[in-house]
């Protein structure tokens, strides 16, 4: 596999992917098809801002993924907009594309006048590598255990 060739794509400018795109970030967090459908649909009105989407894809198939929305599921409400759904196919993992992901979406965001994102995860050291810093813990909706808050400053 060639990382050159996996283009790095905002789903608003590709809508003709809306549907494949929400089937692929439901079967990956289980979130229902129903939620991304919405979302998508709201990012292909193509305006600036929050919900995004974007997509690592090689010769038409979806690599890697990951969205922009206000609140990925936690109580810190003020916390936002929230970078969510971060997802690297396991065989094109260790490749950077993760890493290419996140730059493109920072760099998109800020081109919008976004010049702060967060992430929630339970990764320890991953997001460090590319910019992001840890800000607090905080409590997933539902979840048992508090999760990892990060901040990234453009």
């Amino acid at each position: 596999m060639n990382r050159a060739d996996i283009e790095i794509i905002e789903i608003r400018k590709h809508g003709e992917m809306a549907h494949e795109v929400a089937k692929w970030f439901h079967a990956k967090w289980g979130v229902p098809l129903e939620a991304y459908a919405e979302s998508i649909a709201v990012c292909l009105e193509g305006r600036a801002g929050v919900p995004q989407w974007y997509m690592a894809v090689q010769g038409g198939k979806i690599v890697g993924g990951l969205g922009v929305i206000e609140n990925d599921f936690h109580d810190r409400r003020d916390l936002a907009p929230n970078v969510c759904a971060v997802y690297v196919e396991e065989a094109y993992r260790c490749q950077g594309i993760a890493g290419r992901l996140l730059a493109f979406v920072c760099e998109d965001m800020s081109r919008m006048g976004i010049d702060t994102l967060y992430l929630l995860t339970d990764h320890t050291s991953f997001y460090e590598r590319y910019g992001w810093e840890f800000l607090c813990m905080v409590q997933g909706d539902g979840e048992p255990a508090m999760s990892r808050m990060y901040i990234h400053r453009m």
